[in-house]
């Protein structure tokens, strides 16, 4: 065998050595450090496609608004998106279906989903702990918006923040000015008082019936389903006018104090007496949530309230119904003279815990919630939702004094009384609102006729039982 034939099989034999040595080295280095199951899950199926599952809007502006958000993402992100639409009835129970069966949406948003949904599935440590994305812009947010995202972890028995913040509302009531006039009526002569407030819708009422127009004055929505949540919505506000508190700071329920259960007694009887005297729609009790708008936006009531601003949003491109036809009121002074006290809802965006890609949701809210790109969602939604953050407030969208709605929203969140419902603090109540426990009493005491107090000792009944259940989890 000559040299250079030697030479060669020693080269080889040497790298074949350093093959077996890197080999086994490698083999050492996974052990003593294991890669991150997170990164590994995020990259076994590339190209990486984040799923968000959103709320339809109700206005197609709403949706189109979304899509260019997450269009520009990807463009400047280079990942990728599936965004799907679901209205407000089809996305809670294809959530609740798809998080039972371990396939969760990298990312949702439902408008309802932090009274019906959040509360429960963080109690059930089923959602992604978000601190790392709140925490360094926690400054920028007010207390009540974080207290809103905070929930508790019966798994983990904690409390921690699980819902990112996408925007906020409260209850409002829309009418028609142009109706009003026809009467000989106008806006500033609406009284503040509660029962004057009332009293003069239902006048109204009998004005236009006068005039042969067959419109009803309240647009209150009663239906028992447990998609209505407009339904729960208004009689909790109904409820906080007159000061009929059902659980106290220590989440203790109240309803079976003589008081509380008198004042839910007397807030049943006061709807019953609307319907039964003609001043609320007969279908009312099979409402769903786009029904009092569209009750509205066609004449067919006078007034309804509202947890959004979905109502003008609907006929901004139009001025003179915006500004001229259609108007937007507070509610008045509570029973007791004292102000009203809104309650404030905070729509928000959560990641499950059994996300495939947690990392990829978190790096799009990262951007979702950058003060621009969220001014101009917001502002592209013609205004349904108002902002969370301090910094998106300032914006002048928001201070325009010369637009009533605007102008009255950015009044009653930034300088209002609001407070947050009580399944933020205390999960069951979400079951309850889940269940429309208020809105099964007040189609009771409406269609039914069933007596006040036997359709509120049925519902004090069934909420004390919920949590029973829950005290025992």
């Amino acid at each position: 065998m000559d040299r250079s034939w030697r030479n060669c099989l020693r080269s080889r034999s040497i790298k074949i050595v350093l093959a077996i040595a890197i080999t086994l080295i490698s083999i050492a280095c996974s052990n003593i450090f294991p890669p991150d199951p997170q990164i590994t899950n995020e990259s076994i199926s590339k190209p990486r496609e984040l799923t968000i599952w959103w709320e339809q809007g109700f206005n197609l502006e709403e949706d189109q608004a979304l899509q260019t958000v997450v269009n520009n993402w990807q463009k400047q992100t280079g990942y990728k998106a599936k965004l799907s639409f679901f209205t407000n009835d089809e996305l809670i129970p294809k959530v609740e279906r798809a998080v039972e069966a371990n396939q969760p949406p990298d990312l949702m948003m439902s408008s309802k989903g932090n009274q019906v949904l959040y509360p429960r599935l963080a109690w059930q440590d089923r959602l992604e702990d978000v601190s790392d994305l709140i925490k360094p812009i926690q400054a920028d947010y007010s207390k009540k918006i974080i207290q809103a995202i905070t929930y508790s972890n019966n798994h983990q028995r904690k409390r921690s923040y699980y819902g990112v913040p996408v925007h906020q509302t409260t209850i409002f009531i829309f009418y028609w000015q142009k109706l009003l006039a026809s009467v000989g009526l106008k806006s500033s002569d609406i009284p503040q008082n509660w029962d004057d407030f009332w009293q003069f819708w239902q006048q109204a009422q009998v004005k236009l019936k006068k005039q042969n127009l067959d419109i009803y004055s309240l647009g209150f929505p009663l239906a028992g389903d447990k998609r209505a949540d407009n339904t729960h919505y208004l009689f909790e506000q109904i409820l906080e006018a007159n000061n009929i508190n059902l659980l106290n700071d220590r989440g203790e329920l109240e309803i079976d104090r003589p008081k509380i259960r008198q004042g839910i007694i007397k807030c049943l009887n006061w709807y019953a007496q609307l319907y039964q005297q003609g001043y609320i729609p007969p279908n009312a009790v099979n409402w769903s949530n786009t029904d009092n708008n569209l009750n509205l936006l066609n004449r067919l009531v006078l007034m309804t309230p509202n947890p959004t601003l979905s109502i003008p949003a609907t006929v901004r491109q139009d001025a003179d119904t915006y500004y001229n036809q259609l108007g937007i009121a507070e509610f008045p002074y509570k029973p007791n003279g004292e102000s009203m006290r809104y309650l404030l809802s905070v729509r928000q965006a959560v990641i499950f815990k059994n996300s495939l890609h947690k990392l990829l949701a978190k790096k799009f809210i990262r951007y979702f919630i950058q003060p621009q790109v969220t001014i101009d969602y917001l502002k592209a939604t013609n205004g349904r939702g108002q902002p969370v953050r301090k910094s998106v407030w300032s914006d002048p969208f928001w201070q325009n004094s010369q637009d009533p709605y605007i102008a009255t929203v950015t009044k009653i969140l930034t300088k209002g009384q609001t407070r947050l419902s009580y399944e933020v603090k205390y999960p069951a109540y979400s079951q309850v609102l889940a269940e429309n426990i208020w809105g099964q009493a007040l189609t009771q005491v409406t269609a039914e006729q069933v007596k006040p107090e036997q359709a509120a000792k049925k519902a004090i009944a069934r909420i004390k039982a919920i949590f029973a259940e829950w005290d025992q989890q």
